[in-house]
């Protein structure tokens, strides 16, 4: 089995800020003993870099050493794959496109779940309900229990 997980889980496990920091982080603390293959894309972790360190959006942001330094504990994790875009990925896209009305704050989202089918990985966990949208997607949000 594989799995993703979304920006915004990560990113509440980081900040310490949130009232969903507590259930985040202690279900990232459980996906060093799981066994599935953790797949995550450049745009997810670009994104957590980006948004962790924003002074902005985070009370207390990170320094870009601290958010790089948790990328490289994911990425050292020994199931833990960076996958991208496979050969056809714009057919595909266009195809989920067109079927789920992609537009707007939707387009991140289609394009993360294309890869993650060209991928044959089905399961992501997140607090993102457009995730539903995808019917090809099992969507799990670990802070509700979904």
């Amino acid at each position: 089995m594989s799995y993703s997980i979304d920006t915004n889980i990560l990113l509440y496990a980081s900040d310490r800020e949130s009232d969903h920091h507590q259930k985040a982080k202690q279900f990232m603390e459980s996906r060093v003993d799981d066994q599935d293959l953790l797949c995550l894309t450049w745009g997810i972790l670009m994104g957590y870099q980006r948004i962790a360190t924003h002074p902005s959006i985070f009370r207390n942001p990170l320094s870009a050493k601290q958010a790089w330094g948790n990328v490289e504990g994911l990425l050292s994790l020994s199931r833990c794959r960076v996958i991208g875009e496979q050969e056809g990925f714009a057919g595909v896209y266009a195809k989920i496109s067109n079927l789920v009305g992609v537009k707007g704050n939707l387009v991140p989202e289609a394009h993360l779940a294309v890869i993650l089918k060209q991928h044959g990985v089905s399961k992501i966990y997140t607090a993102d309900t457009d995730f539903r949208k995808f019917d090809f997607m099992e969507v799990i949000n670990p802070l509700n229990g979904d």
